[in-house]
């Protein structure tokens, strides 16, 4: 035969154990922790920061939409805000899907 039979040893003490099991949910409670400071906690603070520039979008700002549209603001709701995307070209956006604001003035000048 390849393999030889396996045999099971003899169990520790019963302390043993009761020691592994609290070191067994150290371990879990540590790598709750490092979970919440790496990923949670940062994704929490990008969140709330991208509400607030969302919740401050004013006039004659320039906002892109999740989709890539480049659009000026032309009025402001509580839920959507009416922006220009051409000359004469008006739509309505809710403020969700809003990605970005660029305020007014802040882009560099053509080289034409």
């Amino acid at each position: 035969m390849f393999a030889s039979p396996a045999y099971a040893q003899a169990a520790g003490a019963a302390g043993s154990s009761t020691g592994s099991t609290i070191f067994m949910l150290g371990q879990f409670a540590l790598i709750g922790v490092i979970f919440y400071f790496l990923l949670i906690r940062p994704q929490q603070k990008r969140m709330k920061e991208h509400r607030r520039t969302i919740d401050s979008v004013k006039k004659n700002d320039l906002i892109v939409t999740a989709g890539g549209l480049i659009a000026k603001v032309i009025k402001v709701d509580d839920h959507e805000v009416e922006a220009e995307i051409a000359p004469n070209v008006k739509v309505k956006i809710v403020k969700g899907t809003i990605a970005e604001v660029r305020t007014a003035g802040t882009g560099k000048p053509a080289n034409d």
